[in-house]
């Protein structure tokens, strides 16, 4: 394979992240742009890249009107920041990794969709799941037909309280409007997940969900608006005091302090819970999305699935049970069980024993999604993209269908609407 080279756009935490990859495999990698309007970022990584200042942007704009310098774009701007960069780079013929979601509305979806496929780029969405250790060892299983045909599947995301807190309240996707409804935000991973497991188009949704908790309402008496002025602070677990002092105290400078401060020192952490969004009480913020959401899924056949998204657990990886037809599976992102009707026992497999990705976020999905991009790209295969441009538009169109039949207490059906 030729090696590429590729411009970031966006280098925030995901686009950073996946620009680390480069360091892995510089014989197939190259980083050679950057577009980012904040300084301190676009520097950081024009430095760490040795990036050319020509080939470094305040916008992706200037970005997109400088003549083709690289073979492929990752786009890791936010949600609402997808479709104007995503046709002008397929129309320069840029192969294209898109972070997940493809964009906030159906409509948008379809357009990049349509511009990507018209474009004959090579085009891959950021459904990082897919490509986890985990995932591939849970495919080759039922591939396999170890528990016969899938009946029916329960799949539960625990988003975590202060995971909810942090991103969903205080954070960039607390309001649908500046974002998007959660489910898509949050998890067309697990519609791209689950459309990938059962293996089978989903043809009908029901959903029910709210923002129960994290209202006017439910402010304890005599609570402040801010946490660290907060006489009620200490028992309260939404505290910011409390989850972003627990990760400084504890040595982490990453992720979720970088969001806070770019330079993660005591003052700048003060100041941001001080002044900045992320140090609101949770229950004085301006967010309007659900905190928990269960979604009834029928795909092709009659197999049922029931999602379910909650606020209130603790942060961690996802839990799944397949029924099938000669045995059960139950799945918590690393560990697989097993159980067998005929020989009514259970084995188990330990997917983090065989994890070797080069960039271990998301169980080994980040660095398994830059892989296969950068050999789908190199060898002009677009074969080797698990989550290409239909594929991705599928899962989408039943986190909008299923918001659709939340908002309308209704069933809607699943349609593709391609031209």
């Amino acid at each position: 394979m030729k090696k590429i080279k590729v411009l970031i756009v966006g280098a925030g935490m995901r686009g950073a992240g996946y620009a680390q990859y480069a360091k892995h495999v510089p014989e197939k990698l190259e980083i050679v742009g950057v577009a980012e309007p904040r300084d301190w970022h676009r520097e950081n990584m024009k430095k760490e890249f040795d990036i050319p200042a020509e080939n470094c942007f305040k916008s992706w704009e200037d970005a997109a009107a400088a003549e083709k310098f690289a073979d492929a774009v990752l786009i890791c701007t936010q949600d609402k920041m997808h479709l104007a960069p995503s046709l002008a780079f397929a129309d320069k013929k840029y192969h294209i990794l898109l972070e997940k979601p493809i964009a906030p509305s159906a409509e948008d979806c379809r357009t990049i969709i349509e511009s990507a496929m018209q474009n004959n780029i090579i085009f891959s969405v950021c459904h990082v799941m897919r490509y986890k250790t985990y995932t591939q060892e849970l495919k080759k299983i039922l591939n396999a037909g170890t528990i016969g045909d899938i009946v029916t599947v329960q799949h539960l995301e625990p988003v975590g309280y202060w995971h909810m807190a942090h991103s969903f309240v205080r954070g960039n996707w607390r309001r649908e409007d500046e974002s998007a409804f959660i489910l898509l935000a949050k998890s067309c991973h697990d519609m791209d997940w689950l459309r990938y497991i059962i293996d089978k188009p989903c043809e009908q949704v029901a959903s029910f969900g709210s923002l129960k908790h994290f209202r006017p309402e439910e402010k304890p008496e005599g609570a402040a608006d801010r946490c660290l002025d907060c006489r009620k602070e200490a028992t309260c677990p939404y505290s910011a005091k409390k989850i972003y002092y627990k990760f400084y105290n504890e040595g982490n400078r990453h992720y979720p302090l970088d969001i806070l401060a770019p330079e993660v020192i005591e003052e700048s952490l003060y100041e941001a819970l001080d002044q900045g969004p992320y140090g609101r009480c949770v229950y004085a913020c301006d967010n309007d999305v659900c905190d928990n959401q269960t979604v009834m899924m029928q795909f092709e056949g009659g197999i049922t699935c029931n999602f379910t998204l909650s606020a209130f657990t603790p942060v961690e990886d996802r839990h799944t049970a397949i029924f099938g037809t000669r045995g059960q599976i139950r799945g918590n992102g690393k560990t697989i069980e097993i159980y067998d009707f005929i020989s009514e026992k259970t084995r188990t497999i330990d997917t983090s024993l065989i994890d070797h990705s080069a960039l271990a976020g998301h169980g080994g999905g980040d660095g398994g999604i830059m892989e296969n991009f950068v050999e789908a790209v190199g060898n002009n295969d677009p074969s080797l993209i698990l989550s290409g441009p239909e594929v991705s538009l599928e899962s989408h169109l039943i986190a909008f269908a299923s918001e659709k039949a939340r908002l309308n207490n209704s069933i809607e059906k699943i349609d593709l609407g391609l031209s």
